[in-house]
């Protein structure tokens, strides 16, 4: 058994937030930090104090966190980032309601004492002797605290309070993972029993020493059961300042899943449950689980329950059964063919996730060409008389005086220029698109068909694929190609105007032109005939692209959405030589194309360089992040390796992307009074390093033998630079993130959490079902009750067509029963450990 837990965070929107550049306004972006780790960074909206990001994230963590925070800074090309304010979520918080939060939420000042991180190691014993007693405190080690210097350290010394009496360790230069092994003792005074309190400082020479954090154990706690092991550094205790909305405030989703993930065996009946559901008849089913999912899931959790389904179908080579038996519920259903899957029914949001989840690397390979250019060229297109900046012609032709024509023929032309491409891609895209896609929209497709055979609808059959294929994936993707990681950043406000000009127009085609001239967007107009010309050659794509065998298909569960032979990340990082000999540094580290697959983290002079060096992921026991001093050099992660003969290697690599067009991407450290944010030209891409980092851990997941602490630092000097020990051989001083990676399109299918999932939202409508096909769930269930109950009902409807329903409802009742009894049992056993005792901390 194991426990599964992940947080769905979404940074919808910002508002009010102050104006930090002397133009009246900000270029704010917000950090995403869990405890002590940066875990994402949303890119830069220029310009705006009222930001939208819509940037959705899906962490998955270890099950101890304890915090969530978002810091909204201000970025500046020259000097430091500007700091906006924060929001804190404790992990109880956001646990409180299992919808999650979904609410504005008002930024606060940051306090530099409340920023503290890390542990502390301790041993406390509680003496007595001729003269009264003593407390004994063992202050051992501290680990991952706050870097309050500038040079990304700090020097940690450790004060002690008992009552009145308080004493100090010695102070650890240069180091965020001190090492003291010093006993103090402090005798009780007369007066009533004090708590324990152990407060780490960083020292400095000149101003006042910088807090780092600090534990407390009440007196109970010291007499019952003597504290000894490692504990969370927490700020002083002090109410949350609410700055009124002064500082602007975060629209932000925040949900917590936390849940017991059974063996596989226990699912079984469950899954086969599920498959079973999606081949009978979907028109007549009302009791299958697929039913009383689709009646119970509304709003959000829809597109989370539409995930879920999707991956667990295709984990067990389903995928095409289940979106046939959801678009055949609908189809029945639609009496008006104007209105098909417009909704956000079960059936289009499991279509929709189903693209994305099978058709992402399609998708790249048809746009990202074309949404390069338009991010690189950065032309000006308006067509709309209202929106036209006049003074931009200039730009466009130095002829005649500026004109509302000049542009609009402009902008056609340039319009035309990039829908032509678009076009021609994705008409050419046929032997591209995905197998299993082609499948889903032949199956839509004849489906859609028979139920609306009348010549007046022959659209319709087409309409019901463009619908998904343009309207909820292409023209999406464009509008906001960072959403589906076709861009790192989101577009200016100039690049976002061109983009919806072009998502508008692919919309129109995916409509078939069955909506130009009407509505209010009249200035659309002169792309109509380019437009119409596209709809015939759409028309013909779609119809080769449900021309297609389905014995073609690849028979057999999945286990991935991606082959362990396919690339799942690439690009060039700085890689540092083994055993520097007489270079600098920096120099050391030298430039290189890398290739992750499932089976080899590879890696050459570039692209094009025939050859390579690989390491085979099965050999990682280690991915994690490398302090900012111990090369003097930004985002630096490290691989650790194991070899045949098990000896440890490092491979230390730098994300550093080039400064684009649209701005510096960069995390500044929390500030301190003593340390500022970082300038933007010092830093790079956060999120490439995250990105890294995930895609690493995530493909060496099953690898055995992890290594659970490591060195942040680096072996130089003939000592660690992150903890000061002078052995190569020392212990690792820092735990390990391997449970901390980001979700996305190319994750692990993971059958038994996506199934635990949906008896979760079963469990929700249990007692409607019972209502519904047993009437009272308290009444008799014996054969000669059930005989009256259908005496009963022969009134108002046939014996048969309700018995074959209950039969379904109480078939899954029962399971989800002995499922339930499966969560008992496993609880009670989890409940006696821990009545034994802790064995370590």
């Amino acid at each position: 058994m194991a426990k599964s837990s992940s947080l769905n965070v979404r940074v919808v929107e910002g508002r009010a937030l102050p104006a930090k550049d002397v133009s009246g306004s900000s270029d704010p972006y917000c950090i995403v930090k869990v405890d002590d780790e940066v875990v994402a960074r949303t890119a830069t909206v220029w310009r705006s104090l009222s930001p939208f990001w819509g940037e959705e994230y899906t962490i998955h963590l270890p099950l101890d966190f304890h915090h969530l925070a978002f810091y909204v800074l201000d970025e500046d090309t020259v000097g430091h980032d500007d700091i906006i304010g924060k929001i804190s979520l404790s992990r109880e918080a956001i646990a409180a309601d299992p919808r999650g939060i979904d609410s504005w939420i008002n930024l606060s000042r940051v306090d530099p004492d409340a920023e503290v991180q890390g542990e502390i190691c301790l041993d406390v014993q509680m003496l007595e002797d001729a003269r009264g007693r003593c407390l004994r405190c063992h202050v051992l080690q501290a680990r991952d605290l706050a870097p309050r210097d500038i040079t990304g350290t700090s020097d940690p010394f450790a004060r002690v309070f008992w009552g009145s009496q308080s004493l100090e360790t010695s102070t650890i230069k240069k180091t965020r993972f001190p090492h003291w092994d010093e006993v103090l003792e402090l005798r009780e005074m007369p007066g009533a029993p004090a708590p324990l309190r152990v407060e780490l400082w960083d020292w400095d020479m000149v101003g006042k020493n910088d807090f780092l954090g600090m534990v407390e154990f009440s007196p109970q706690v010291l007499q019952q059961n003597a504290p000894s092991g490692w504990f969370r550094l927490l700020p002083f205790p002090r109410a949350e300042e609410d700055s009124g909305g002064t500082l602007g405030a975060l629209r932000l989703k925040v949900r917590l899943i936390e849940d017991r993930i059974l063996p596989s065996r226990y699912y079984q009946p469950l899954t086969e449950l599920l498959m079973e559901s999606v081949l009978g008849p979907a028109e007549e089913d009302a009791a299958s689980p697929l039913a009383v999912l689709e009646e119970l899931t509304l709003g959000d959790c829809r597109q989370d329950l539409a995930t879920k389904l999707v991956k667990l179908f295709l984990g067990q080579g389903q995928a095409g059964p289940l979106l046939d038996y959801l678009t055949r519920r609908e189809v029945t259903r639609t009496t008006d063919p104007n209105t098909l899957f417009r909704s956000n029914s079960l059936a289009s949001k499991a279509m929709e996730q189903f693209m994305k989840l099978v058709g992402m690397p399609y998708l790249h390979e048809v746009l990202k060409p074309v949404i390069n250019r338009v991010f690189e060229e950065k032309k000006y297109m308006e067509l709309d008389p209202c929106k036209m900046d006049l003074g931009r012609t200039r730009r466009i032709s130095f002829k005649g005086a500026p004109s509302e024509e000049h542009v609009r023929d402009a902008s056609l032309g340039l319009l035309t220029g990039y829908l032509g491409p678009i076009v021609e891609a994705i008409v050419g895209s046929v032997g591209r698109c995905p197998l299993a896609m082609r499948l889903a929209f032949k199956q839509l497709h004849q489906c859609v068909e028979e139920h609306f055979p009348q010549a007046e609808h022959e659209d319709v059959k087409y309409l019901a694929i463009s619908g998904f294929l343009f309207l909820r994936f292409f023209a999406p993707a464009i509008l906001t190609p960072k959403l589906f990681d076709l861009r790192d950043q989101h577009a200016d406000p100039q690049t976002s105007r061109s983009l919806l000009l072009l998502a508008k127009a692919v919309q129109s085609i995916g409509n078939l032109g069955q909506q130009l001239g009407q509505g209010k967007e009249l200035w659309m107009a002169p792309l109509h005939p380019f437009l119409l010309q596209s709809i015939s050659r759409v028309r013909h794509f779609l119809d080769r692209l449900v021309d297609v065998d389905e014995e073609e298909e690849a028979g057999g569960p999945a286990r991935a959405l991606v082959a362990p032979s396919v690339i799942v990340r690439e690009g060039y990082l700085l890689k540092r030589k083994e055993e520097p000999a007489s270079l600098a540094t920096r120099f050391a580290f030298k430039k290189r194309y890398f290739w992750l697959s499932g089976e080899t983290l590879s890696y050459s002079k570039s692209p094009e360089w025939q050859m390579r060096s690989s390491v085979p992921v099965s050999h990682i026991r280690a991915v994690e992040r490398v302090d900012e001093g111990a090369f003097q050099l930004p985002h630096v992660m490290q691989v650790v390796t194991q070899d045949a003969a098990g000896a440890l290697h490092t491979t230390y690599l730098q994300c550093k992307v080039r400064r684009g067009k649209d701005g510096a991407e960069s995390v500044p450290s929390v500030p301190t009074p003593d340390r500022p944010p970082a300038p933007p030209g010092s830093l790079q891409n956060v999120n490439e390093l995250n990105q890294w980092l995930s895609a690493l851990r995530k493909a060496s997941a099953p690898n055995p033998d992890k290594l659970a602490a490591c060195h942040p630092g680096a072996f130089r000097s003939s000592r660690w630079t992150c903890c000061l020990q002078a052995e190569r051989s020392a212990a690792g001083c820092s735990r390990t993130h391997s449970a901390v990676t980001l979700g996305d399109w190319s994750d692990p299918l993971d059958p038994d959490a996506e199934i635990q999932m949906v008896y979760r939202r079963l469990l929700l409508g249990r007692d409607q079902l019972r209502m519904k096909f047993q009437e009272d769930p308290n009444t008799d269930s014996s054969p000669e009750a059930d005989a009256e109950k259908s005496s009963g009902a022969t009134e108002g409807a046939c014996p048969d067509a309700l018995a074959r329903p209950r039969e379904a409802a109480a078939r899954l009742l029962e399971v989800l029963a002995d499922l339930d009894r499966a969560h008992e049992e496993f609880q009670q056993r989890e409940q006696q450990k821990a009545a034994l005792g802790p064995l370590g901390h």
